[in-house]
């Protein structure tokens, strides 16, 4: 019928009879005609392992080795699959992200994908074989070495692998039923949500929402490779992320496209660094940035307070990945002498929340809305972002979950019944 990528997170491959129930349906879409080529994660919680295990032996592993051992969780379940496809009569072949032609940037954890050269994958398809590609993992164009592209970014392999092949469609298979309209864990009654714009996804993968990787997103949208979510638990439709063009006559998805707000996401990831007392001076600003900006630490929100007439100074505040928190403040403070701050304040107890949909741009009063919501809920908001299709507020970290709630329910997103989450990590 065509060629179509899977890809299986690692709640869908958590253990052997897992990885059995998997094989079964990958074989289901080879016998409907499909050239089939499945990219994998690596089983359960093993990233988390390995990690665990890596910092036990050192505390500051090389970034290299760490790639080299990481990598090792995403073959195991590929060769391991590979078996069980055999043992149900499917001709099968894994590959690691290298030996799939997957080349990278050399940054070791946080690799980007230059090319694809799928010459050995095409050779396996063109033998009628099942090809089973290692996620999250390629090679370095430059240094030949093993390299990882962050977590979650075997979905991004997905997308990348799709577009090179030519492949109609990608499929990727967590443990819930496509995406929703918040997280179910948050909110039982969160609504399914049968379409959904590359742009809403865009927004809502960047703003917190765990169900695909914002680059694989990025990717599909310029690659214009339609992404299917679904359930590897259940034959539930699951969602598709597409182009939904304003003349759209997809029924399903014009209803989507006239939704006043589609979703609403959260993060618990980021952190807020306020530079205190900055001269309030043209290119101050600058300086900070560029600081932040040459250790490749990247920013989120960004508020500059009014400046103090009297002393001439002013405060900014910024977010960003909690991850990077501790390299910000250590560089800030070896240019405070150049920057001439006088102190820094940092809060890891934050969270965003984030209302999306396109419908924003031709609703006025969603923004009055929102903060209503809030304000009703007892919220305190601490900072906002905007852009066209999305308002974002930071919180208090212990009123993420209210929020979320709360803005949920003013927007009528309500359902009656609850979606499931069927291995209870949402990927």
């Amino acid at each position: 019928m065509g060629r179509i990528v899977q890809k299986f997170g690692g709640s869908s491959v958590a253990d052997a009879a897992s990885i059995k129930r998997v094989a079964r349906r990958i074989l289901n879409a080879k016998l409907a005609g499909n050239d089939v080529v499945v990219v994998i994660s690596a089983m359960g919680d093993t990233t988390d392992e390995l990690m665990d295990l890596a910092l036990q032996v050192s505390p500051q592993p090389k970034a290299r080795e760490l790639d080299m051992l990481l990598t090792t969780g995403e073959r195991q379940s590929a060769a391991l699959l590979a078996m069980a496809l055999s043992d149900l009569g499917a001709e099968a072949r894994s590959y690691t992200g290298s030996q799939a032609g997957v080349i990278t940037t050399g940054k070791h954890g946080d690799a980007r994908i230059i090319d694809i050269t799928p010459g050995r994958v095409e050779q396996a398809l063109d033998e009628g074989n099942v090809v089973i590609v290692a996620g999250f993992q390629g090679v370095s164009q430059t240094t030949k070495d093993v390299t990882t592209l962050g977590r979650g970014a075997s979905d991004t392999t997905a997308v990348a692998l799709a577009a090179a092949l030519g492949a109609e469609y990608v499929e990727i298979y967590s443990d819930v039923d496509g995406v929703f309209t918040a997280d179910p864990r948050i909110v039982p009654g969160a609504r399914h949500i049968p379409v959904i714009s590359y742009e809403e996804m865009l927004e809502m993968a960047a703003n917190g929402a765990k169900i695909l990787h914002l680059r694989c997103v990025e990717y599909a949208r310029r690659e214009n490779v339609p992404v299917h979510v679904r359930s590897s638990f259940s034959d539930k439709p699951g969602t598709w992320v597409k182009d939904l063009p304003a003349s759209s006559t997809d029924t399903e998805g014009s209803k989507m496209e006239q939704a006043l707000i589609t979703g609403v996401a959260h993060d618990r990831t980021e952190a807020k660094i306020t530079v205190v007392g900055v001269p309030d001076r043209p290119g101050e600003a600058a300086e900070i940035f560029d600081t932040i900006a040459r250790n490749e630490i990247n920013i989120d929100m960004i508020v500059q307070n009014v400046s103090q007439v009297a002393s001439g100074r002013t405060d900014i505040s910024f977010t960003l990945p909690s991850s990077d928190g501790r390299k910000a403040i250590e560089v800030l403070n070896a240019a405070q002498e150049q920057i001439k701050f006088e102190e820094l304040l940092y809060d890891d107890q934050i969270g965003k929340v984030s209302v999306i949909g396109v419908g924003m741009r031709s609703h006025p009063g969603v923004t009055a809305s929102f903060f209503r919501s809030l304000a009703d809920a007892d919220i305190n908001i601490d900072m906002i972002s905007t852009s066209e299709i999305r308002i974002s507020v930071v919180v208090d970290a212990d009123q993420v979950d209210a929020a979320v709630r709360a803005a949920h329910t003013a927007f009528g997103l309500d359902a009656d019944g609850e979606a499931v989450v069927y291995a209870g990590t949402g990927r």
